[in-house]
């Protein structure tokens, strides 16, 4: 079963993404912050990340940055899920190493098509 990270410091956020990551055939696990994802990564790689832009203790640009420098860190698809908008912060997330870069509020079609272009789509499940 392919493995979700979700890394937002919202409760909501993380509830929802959980529950459409479920659906879509994922194992699941959480973190609030930066910080928290890069020691969930340090015990186990997911095969994608969910990951908000801002967040307390370690925003999301740092944790991307860091996750890339790690020996293991190019494995997993990442995806930024965040209400930044700016073309900037796009272009900066996608030259740090994100895949993907999806705004909030997003749904279960919008999260399957990404996971499906991105590869990490379980072969089990049909979009």
């Amino acid at each position: 079963m392919n493995y979700c990270l979700i890394i937002d410091d919202s409760r909501v956020i993380r509830k929802v993404s959980r529950e459409i990551a479920e659906s879509l055939a994922f194992r699941v696990a959480e973190a609030e912050n930066g910080e928290v994802g890069l020691q969930a990564c340090k015990a186990e790689m997911p095969d994608v990340i969910l990951l908000d832009w801002n967040m307390p203790v370690m925003d999301g640009y740092t944790f991307l940055k860091r996750l890339r420098a790690t020996p293991e860190g190019q494995a997993p698809k990442v995806v930024f899920c965040t209400t930044e908008n700016d073309i900037d912060r796009i272009t900066r997330a996608l030259d740090a190493g994100a895949n993907e870069y999806i705004m909030k509020p997003f749904d279960k079609d919008i999260l399957a098509a990404k996971f499906l272009e991105l590869g990490v789509l379980p072969a089990t499940h049909s979009v």
